[in-house]
């Protein structure tokens, strides 16, 4: 037995299909096939169902592929802080980061990563907190970006990246459009605009809106904040918008009268922390990266708002 031939067990395991999981291993199926059964010979059991519509794993082959998966994480972690050890600016780093912060914050981060750490190559997944917090889990990710306090982010060790203050988004006609700075008092008994279930974001807007009574708008979730931002606009309700985002969009006024306003202090917001393995031989890396991001100009500026 191999470490190669648990790494075809558990594309399989992941991917159901003998093609994919052997592209994904750049080998041909033959090949992946053909070890797999060697494996499933010198294991003395059946790994894996074959059928001509699908492919499953046994109930001991689903076992032998958990084992494998943090088998396989060890032996890589034995590679990376080799690499490390030499340099650990250098070579992959496998990033996952929620979809509601990276399209804001990984254009100011991979410009400075280009600059400053060059050797560095950042792979990116863009991954809801549940997943992220499951593959790094499993050794699939070196570091998670997500928003902090989550159920399961206390098993791993994290540093704040930054506090990110709420904006209210509203059309330009809306009586709170007119406002300088507004109260989370006055979303009392409006419509509130929110993403779906699964975004961490959704749960955090849900909270505030509760605690004032504000009402969600239930006959209509969005899956991005993009089209939350162009549904304020229409005029089908208010939204909370994180500043990084709402900085990112068009600027007020130019996409349509969407109007930005400031919560009065204390401003609601949310925390956005690094995450990542305990004892992993990419921590140096992930710390390194944790500054770089804290010394962001994009990141700096949201302190001075709060």
């Amino acid at each position: 037995m191999n470490l190669r031939d648990l790494r075809y067990l558990v594309a399989v395991a992941e991917h159901r299909h003998f093609g994919r999981a052997a592209e994904a291993c750049y080998v041909s199926q033959p090949t992946l096939s053909a070890q797999l059964k060697k494996l499933e010979g010198f294991l003395g059991v059946q790994l894996v169902e074959r059928s001509s519509k699908q492919v499953l794993l046994t109930v001991i082959g689903q076992e032998v592929a958990e084992r494998a998966r943090s088998m396989l994480s060890l032996a890589d972690d034995i590679v990376e802080l080799s690499r490390a050890a030499s340099d650990p600016l250098a070579g992959d780093l496998r990033l996952g980061v929620i979809p509601t912060v990276a399209p804001y914050l990984l254009p100011h981060l991979f410009a400075a990563l280009t600059e400053q750490m060059p050797r560095l190559r950042p792979v990116l997944n863009e991954e809801r907190t549940g997943s992220c917090l499951e593959r790094l889990r499993q050794g699939q990710l070196d570091v998670a970006i997500i928003a902090v306090p989550v159920e399961g982010a206390d098993a791993f060790p994290q540093r704040v990246l930054y506090d990110e203050p709420f904006l209210l988004a509203a059309p330009e006609d809306h009586p709170l459009a007119a406002r300088e700075v507004v109260d989370l008092d006055d979303l009392t008994d409006t419509r509130v605009l929110l993403l779906e279930e699964g975004h961490c974001l959704r749960d955090q807007a849900l909270s505030l809106c509760q605690t004032v009574g504000a009402r969600e708008a239930r006959e209509f979730r969005a899956t991005s904040l993009e089209t939350l931002r162009q549904m304020a606009v229409s005029g089908a309700g208010l939204t909370l918008l994180p500043e990084m985002a709402a900085h990112a969009g068009p600027r007020q006024g130019a996409d349509g009268g969407l109007v930005l306003r400031r919560f009065r202090d204390p401003q609601p917001r949310r925390r956005i922390a690094a995450l990542w393995r305990k004892g992993s031989a990419r921590e140096p890396t992930v710390r390194a990266l944790v500054e770089l991001i804290r010394g962001l100009d994009a990141v700096r500026e949201l302190s001075a708002s709060l």
